[in-house]
């Protein structure tokens, strides 16, 4: 069992995206004001707090959100996850993951200054099953 140690959102792609502290989830969309929310596969990304502290050990000053997850955990290994895993966040909402990792079709910022990122191969996309509110302090578990 993991936890959530933020929950983050952007105004507009292409952009790092701030911890709010917590949000709704909402079936058929992703996180409510998010602007990668919308019906698709991909309406959810996640990414792990060890992996961000990966990029940390590089000398870079980052920290949740500014990989562009919506939202950052903390004690699972994410990019293991097969695809169609089930994820149980909070008290109500359910994830399904459809992709781990993805291209960049750009060279982002990070990867600029740290010559790699971490975001391509170990962060994962869900579509929710279930919906309901995540707040940082909710637990993350994987469903048998």
């Amino acid at each position: 069992m993991g936890k959530i140690v933020a929950v983050c959102t952007s105004e507009r792609k292409g952009m790092r995206k701030k911890n709010v502290g917590e949000g709704i989830l909402k079936v058929n969309f992703g996180l409510e004001g998010d602007a990668h929310g919308g019906d698709w596969h991909r309406m959810v990304s996640l990414l792990a707090m060890e992996s961000i502290k990966t990029m940390q050990e590089k000398g870079l000053k980052v920290g949740p959100g500014d990989f562009a997850e919506n939202l950052t955990t903390e004690g699972l290994e994410l990019h293991t996850l097969p695809v169609g895993t089930k994820l149980k966040i909070g008290a109500t909402s359910i994830g399904e993951v459809t992709q781990i990792g993805k291209e960049c079709h750009t060279r982002c910022a990070i990867y600029y200054q740290a010559g790699d990122c971490v975001m391509p191969k170990e962060g994962i996309f869900i579509r929710l099953l279930e919906g309901g509110v995540v707040k940082v302090g909710d637990s993350i578990e994987v469903m048998s």
